[in-house]
């Protein structure tokens, strides 16, 4: 179902032009995860330096019994669900204690037709509800139209995938969802060495799933917004900067060139060296973490770390208490 006015979505400028008037340039993340970025982004799961799903599925497969046990509820709200395949362990957890309901939410209505028919397939007792769009509308959907209680979930370690402007408005979205004794389900890559972290998002010797993906990032520009970029024109690498505990993925020039995104009346110069920020991946410390979402006015009722991997799923309950603040996480 269709709640962010169907594909019109992709169309809004204002988050674009904003992250591209930026220094350096930045594509926003969810213009990453069209049909043909969403199939890259699995291709970049099955890499072996990339430990996050890998690790994010043992946690799950491990401790779905007693996730499942304490969530408590039929209805489980994903945000950025993809293919759900981590999510399907969960599931099947919380199907054999109690009738389940799953509302992935995804803007890749490719992925969620995709997903829903698996899930239909190996967990048919699960009823599914696939909402496209993106995570404000899923979530204000959620608060206009399930009147069950409903454990939000955002796994993948996402939420380091956005600025801190952007995680302080989705967290304030997300808590405004969640009445008194909703959940929320969110995992969280935790801070590490910087030689685990580059060798994580830069592709190993023999393959292109990172390049490709990020590629597609501008390719998605040129489709939607009648542009010119030539990936030719760039090369890719992510580093990590530990001042800001993120690592970035940029696209730089390889020479001086100028692109221009027509439908938007807009033009980049580019030096040589020059890039554009193609993906960010902030990393947390436990305590602050912790603390920061509690500051929200939810209480922490249970964490799963691994802790050779330094990775975490933390589940979270709306306390009945709520005091609205703004924070930064």
């Amino acid at each position: 179902m269709a709640v962010d006015k169907g594909a019109a979505f992709w169309d809004d400028r204002s988050a674009l032009l904003a992250g591209l008037g930026e220094e350096p340039p930045r594509i926003p993340a969810h213009f990453g995860y069209d049909a043909l970025g969403s199939d890259l982004f699995e291709l970049i799961t099955e890499l072996p330096d990339y430990y996050l799903t890998r690790v994010e599925f043992g946690l799950l497969k491990r401790h779905a019994d007693e996730m499942a046990d304490l969530i408590g509820c039929g209805s489980i709200a994903e945000l950025g669900s993809g293919s759900a395949k981590k999510t399907r362990l969960l599931l099947a957890a919380c199907a054999a204690r109690r009738p389940t309901s799953y509302l992935p939410i995804d803007v890749s209505r490719e992925m969620l037709e995709a997903s829903g028919r698996d899930l239909a397939a190996t967990l048919p007792s699960v009823r599914v509800r696939g909402l496209w769009g993106r995570y404000e509308a899923g979530l204000a959907w959620l608060r206009d139209s399930e009147p069950e209680p409903v454990v939000v979930s955002f796994l993948g370690s996402n939420l380091g995938n956005m600025t801190s402007a952007e995680l302080d408005g989705l967290m304030s979205e997300i808590v405004g969802t969640l009445r008194p004794g909703d959940g929320f389900l969110v995992s969280v890559d935790l801070l590490k060495s910087a030689r685990t972290l580059e060798a994580a998002y830069n592709d190993p010797e023999g393959r292109s799933a990172f390049t490709r993906f990020r590629f597609n990032h501008l390719d998605h520009l040129n489709r939607r917004f009648d542009g010119n970029f030539d990936s030719r024109n760039f090369q890719v690498r992510a580093h990590f900067d530990s001042d800001a505990s993120a690592v970035e993925a940029r696209v730089y020039a390889r020479e001086d060139h100028s692109v221009a995104l027509r439908a938007l009346n807009l033009e980049l110069n580019l030096r040589r060296g020059e890039s554009i920020n193609v993906g960010l991946s902030r990393k947390f410390r436990r305590e602050q973490f912790v603390a920061d979402v509690t500051s929200r006015g939810l209480d922490l009722r249970a964490e799963w770390i691994d802790e050779e991997w330094q990775y975490g799923i933390f589940l979270f309950t709306r306390s009945h208490d709520l005091r609205e603040r703004t924070h930064e996480i």
